[in-house]
């Protein structure tokens, strides 16, 4: 790739340089995006089958090229829809503030538990398997 000397442009010129370069390389994903559908397309006709159903026996990696919306897939880095955990921990000073145990502690329990304070000062009464 041939070196650009870019101390000669103006702001303004490598602002617009840069607008440029992102455009085209959100284009070119694109293009190697929809490359990569067709060719998942492909292997699945053929073998005989569905793309929804290669992505329901395990293909999960797949998942990400497949798209939006693509196949009636789930576009890459869904998640799973499924009930919302339950709350097993609940701020005492913000009862709207709640916490299920699972991934990043809030905020209120971090400061909290750096104060001192037990985890179990915040469990709520109910919460089963706690």
């Amino acid at each position: 790739m041939a070196a650009i000397n870019l101390s000669d442009y103006n702001l303004a010129e490598l602002k617009g340089l840069q607008f440029d370069v992102e455009n085209e390389i959100k284009e070119r994903q694109r293009q190697e995006l929809g490359k990569a559908r067709e060719q998942i397309r492909a292997i699945a006709s053929e073998a005989g089958i569905s793309v929804e159903s290669l992505m329901k026996k395990g293909g999960g990696r797949l998942k990400a090229l497949a798209g939006p919306k693509a196949d009636g897939l789930e576009p890459a880095g869904a998640r799973a829809s499924g009930p919302k955990a339950a709350a097993r921990y609940r701020n005492p000073a913000n009862g709207a503030q709640t916490w299920s145990g699972r991934g990043r502690q809030p905020k209120w329990i971090a400061e909290a538990l750096a104060g001192g304070t037990t985890l179990d000062a915040f469990k709520v009464a109910d919460a089963k398997g706690a």
